[in-house]
């Protein structure tokens, strides 16, 4: 992984040399599930209840079928009569042919059920059923009445199923039996348990056939296929295919080989299949999805290192369809001018050496209009944006004088020593002095139901405090020359090298291998940076992404060059305890 600025190339992805006694790195495996089994692979386990026409309960089954299959084969059978205790009425006996007879010295539902149950079985499966919420609906109320535990397997109903790939040109309707007829079952349905899951299991191939040609080939696809996904789309889930299965960062190419859209993943193929299989309901990112001809991705060691590319494409390339991390060199900062009466500013160039003289990043505009507002108001430095002289000439001051909120240093000539100070100590962090003084102004209003104005002034304390957090962030790791640290993840210990607030190395620890050794390694093996100004280049939103890794419980420390910056980060920094308010005035 490089920096894309011109000159300053960062290997985040050092290759590892052979170490002594030490075998080379071997490709990580994916668990089965983060890859998702493939439609063959799946057990399906077709249900088909006959009941006595009543709702769900122990009283309402009187017969039992399912047919297990996988990759085409039937695996096993379940059938059985249930004594529901209650006569069936003559309709349902004239429907069925399952008479008060033939349960008569059918078994009870109780142990039935433990027998199904049984069959499931506890390894994955998915229930299949043709109407699906009737069968499972009477399958959970009656486990829940006996106190058995009801499997939480996925659910796919043939009827939606078939409506979605068999036509009204096809097929009058979606009954089993009319649906059965169309795809040559070899089962007919007969409303008997056994003979009508058999059916469905036919219905459920024929099905799965037709959804193979638009792509529909994993269980994913399947749980999402009767989703509104256009079969334009549906059918080029292929981009997908050769893409990593494991983290790193997706990029969606347009027509004329731009970048349309960049995003990361903890598994980038599976990610990037379901915006072609499932339904999306951002317009902006369906429209994005239909113009992409390619999809390009790059691997990564470590989530945190797909985190942090993905901030920098962004940042670089400036992808139409990002809204986030985009243009972040040109976010808001405050500082003092410098002259006699000096006033707050918003700029966006801010020098290292400013660092404690400057707040923030702040994210727009708007929140360093609002942080300006409060530091006025609170601390009574002037907001008139004339540039005043050392000594008065004669000008009348503006209404905030007559209103008794500016001392009117352009009258009197007098220096706003106090308010100067204040406004300092917040531009360097320290927000402790204006938060308490605006929750008090805020509690004020609050009790005097001024809710409007409480919010207001609860907005504009929120992005002074947001300010100071990004600037504590910033200075604990720009601050930093070298940063070494480990986090448990679920394949071992990610090792991260930090400098000056970039990531600069990441890797994955090996089965028994100490993550301080890595560590090492890792700190020996990247060159370090020794142009502190440079940090500056770096976006708060990668130096976010690296902090809040930092504040992990299960993060390990292994060699900081500054640990004072990085202890008072972690301990909480500017952390001030923001009043919830009521949205509106309250009801009458």
């Amino acid at each position: 992984m490089t920096d894309s600025r011109p000159g300053r190339s960062l290997d985040l992805t050092p290759a590892r040399p052979h170490r002594e006694g030490m075998a080379p790195p071997t490709p990580v495996q994916l668990a089965f599930d983060e890859l998702g089994p493939s439609l063959f692979d799946v057990t399906f386990v077709v249900v088909d209840l006959e009941t006595t026409g009543g709702g769900p309960g122990l009283n309402s089954i009187t017969e039992f079928g399912a047919v297990k299959v996988r990759g085409g084969d039937v695996i096993g059978e379940f059938s059985s009569l249930v004594n529901p205790h209650v006569p069936i009425p003559g309709h349902i006996t004239w429907l069925t042919g399952i008479t008060n007879s033939m349960v008569a010295l059918a078994p009870d539902l109780a142990q039935v059920m433990a027998q199904f149950l049984a069959f499931v079985g506890h390894e994955p499966a998915v229930f299949v059923a043709h109407n699906a919420r009737f069968d499972i609906s009477h399958l959970k109320v009656a486990c829940g009445e006996l106190g058995y535990d009801f499997p939480a397997h996925p659910v796919i109903d043939t009827v939606k199923l078939a409506r979605k790939v068999f036509t009204k040109d096809e097929t009058p309707n979606y009954k089993l039996s009319t649906l059965a007829r169309v795809c040559g079952a070899e089962v007919q349905p007969s409303h008997r348990a056994l003979d009508d899951a058999h059916a469905t299991v036919d219905l459920l191939h024929a099905i799965l056939s037709r959804l193979g040609g638009i792509g529909v080939t994993h269980l994913a696809d399947l749980l999402t296929a009767t989703d509104p996904v256009p079969a334009k789309r549906r059918a080029r889930a292929y981009l997908a295919d050769g893409l990593p299965r494991g983290p790193g960062v997706y990029r969606f190419i347009g027509p004329g080989g731009e970048v349309l859209y960049v995003g990361t993943s903890v598994n980038v193929y599976k990610r990037v299949r379901q915006y072609f299989t499932a339904a999306e309901r951002r317009a902006r990112m369906a429209e994005m999805v239909d113009l992409a001809v390619a999809v390009e991705a790059t691997a990564t060691a470590t989530q945190l290192e797909a985190n942090v590319l993905e901030v920098r494409l962004i940042d670089e390339l400036d992808p139409p369809y990002n809204r986030r991390s985009r243009r972040t060199a040109q976010r808001p900062w405050l500082v003092l001018t410098n002259e006699p009466f000096p006033r707050l500013k918003v700029t966006r160039k801010v020098r290292l050496a400013q660092m404690g003289e400057a707040l923030g990043p702040l994210t727009s505009g708007k929140q360093a209009t609002r942080a300006v507002e409060l530091l006025q108001a609170a601390t009574g430095l002037r907001a008139c944006t004339a540039r005043l002289p050392a000594t008065p000439d004669g000008r009348s001051p503006c209404h905030l004088y007559e209103l008794g909120k500016c001392d009117a240093p352009c009258l009197t000539g007098r220096p706003q020593s106090e308010q100067v100070a204040a406004v300092q100590a917040a531009l360097a962090g320290d927000v402790a002095g204006v938060a308490s003084h605006t929750l008090g102004r805020i509690k004020a209003l609050a009790g005097e139901e001024r809710y409007e104005q409480a919010a207001g002034e609860r907005d504009r304390l929120y992005a002074l405090v947001a300010g100071a957090k990004n600037l504590e962030e910033l200075r604990s790791l720009v601050g930093n020359a070298r940063i070494v640290a480990a986090r448990r993840s679920g394949r071992g210990w990610d090792v991260v090298v930090m400098d000056y607030g970039m990531l600069r190395a990441s890797a994955t620890t090996r089965p028994g291998e100490d993550p301080e050794d890595l560590g090492a390694w890792l700190d020996a093996a990247t060159e370090q940076l020794h142009e502190p100004e440079f940090a500056l280049h770096v976006s708060h939103d990668e130096v976010r992404l690296l902090s809040a890794w930092l504040m992990h419980e299960d993060v390990r420390l292994i060699k900081v060059s500054r640990p004072d910056l990085l202890t008072r980060s972690l301990a909480g920094g500017c952390a001030v305890q923001l009043p919830q308010l009521p949205d509106s005035h309250p009801q009458d």
